[in-house]
Parts: C-alpha cells; structure tokens; sequence
C-alpha cells in the first residue's frame, strides 16, 4: 500500500466538501476517482497535496504521516499533480517547461551556478536527458522546441502530466486528464498514462469521461463529500446507484 486515507474531511464554514473518507491506495494500481461536480474530487486532492489542511483525518503516505504538511514538502516525498488548468509557462518551449520543473531535485547551490562547476554541468545533463525522456514517454518529443502557448488544448495537458512527472513521483495524481479532448487525443492521452504506468508510478485520476475506466484496476465513487461504493470499473458501471446519480439512467457507459 503506497497511500492510506483515514476519515479525511474538511469543512468550509458550516460546508462539508469531504466527509469521513477512507481509501486505501495500492502500489503500481491505477485508481479513478468518479462523481459529480462539486462531489468534493478536486478537494480531496488538495488536500493529499497540502494545498490546503484537512479539518480531521490522516494521510498516510508510504508509511509516513504527511497529514497537514505543505505542497513542496509533499512533493519532495514523490506526489505530482495535475490540475484542470495548466499552469504552464506559454512563451517556453514545450521542454523548457518541462526542464523548468525540476527545481525540487537535482539541486545546484548559487556557487556552482554562478561558477559553472562540474556539479551544475553534471545536474543540468541530467535535468535535460530525463525532460527529453519524459516527452518521449508523453508523445510530446516531437514539439519539444515549439512554444507551449502554440500547442492544441490535448498536447497542453500532456505537458501538464509532463510537468508533474518531473519530480519523479511515485504516486501521480491527474484532474481531469482527457477533459475537453477530441477522440484522438484522449486515445493518446490514454496510451500515455498506460506507459507512465507502467513505469511503477502508482496512479490516482479525477475523470468525467467513462473511457478512462478502461485503465482503471479500481474506481471510487463519491458524491456529497462521501465515498459511497468502490470495485472495478465494471462493477461500477453495472452499479445501479451509479448509473441512476451520475450517468444517468440513459447514460451509454460505453462513452
């Protein structure tokens, strides 16, 4: 188990957004979390990363409380994120966005900057070899010199993945990954996810799109704040309280 979620809840004046959550997540799994909006997804991310304190519970992250600790901090353990909106720097380049992530690690201190020692040669040879290779991984190699603020709205939140996986996270979390893609950049987007999870990064994706269940090996439902039913992706599409509060009585799951 590389994360373990007990009683999570965070209150917003006399508002609920998460209540009581308990989620244990296992090492290398790919794990959806699904619901309406405002069910309280982007929340419980938030405070997985430190964005903001949870109002009681814990998270346990390989073993370590990291309950309450900030966002580079947690970072630094090996937890990236995505967001629905990019934060990304539009007159980089696709790789210097990428490169421009690796601040947390490796480090260079401002004497080996400023006299360009063999330590800063050396880190900033590796910073460039791993941007490059994340590209490859994300099918973004091909733009690496072209400005970020030029590419499709599909290549945008690759770069986005790209960004998080700078850090070398062990546990990734995505909002969102294939939201607003066209039928091609989501079967990309999915292939990507598919290699980077292969890669033994454990997996943690907010998604609307029912698609994404195809990479799922476990899918979380919550609504109002609570967790309400969790099994695999086909146990939740067949679940009846599912289809009835979030896809719809009508709903093709197939899509």
């Amino acid at each position: 188990m590389i994360l373990e979620i007990n009683g999570l809840t965070k209150n917003f004046g006399g508002l609920t957004a998460v209540s009581g959550i308990d989620i244990k997540v296992n090492d290398g799994e790919v794990l959806g979390l699904i619901g309406p909006n405002g069910a309280g997804k982007s929340t419980f991310f938030n405070l997985i990363t430190g964005v903001i304190p949870p109002t009681k519970g814990k998270i346990i992250f390989k073993g370590k409380d990291i309950t309450g600790k900030r966002p580079h901090e947690i970072a630094e353990l090996g937890i990236g994120r995505t967001f629905q909106l990019n934060p990304l720097f539009p007159n980089f380049t696709v790789l210097q966005n990428v490169i421009s992530s690796f601040q947390i690690r490796p480090r260079s201190n401002w004497l080996d900057t400023f006299f360009n020692t063999p330590v800063y040669r050396k880190n900033e040879a590796y910073i460039l070899e791993q941007s490059l290779e994340i590209l490859n991984l994300v099918g973004l190699y091909k733009v690496k010199d072209e400005l970020a603020k030029n590419q499709p709205h599909g290549y945008q939140k690759m770069l986005g993945v790209a960004r998080a996986l700078a850090i070398k996270p062990s546990l990734l979390l995505l909002d969102e990954p294939i939201a607003g893609m066209n039928p091609d950049e989501i079967d990309n987007t999915i292939e990507a996810i598919k290699r980077t999870s292969q890669r033994g990064v454990t997996i943690i994706l907010v998604e609307h799109n029912m698609k994404i269940l195809e990479i799922c090996n476990r899918v979380v439902v919550i609504n109002f704040g609570q967790k309400i039913v969790e099994g695999s992706p086909q146990e939740i599409k067949e679940n009846p309280e599912v289809i009835r509060a979030y896809l719809g009585s009508g709903h093709d799951t197939k899509h």
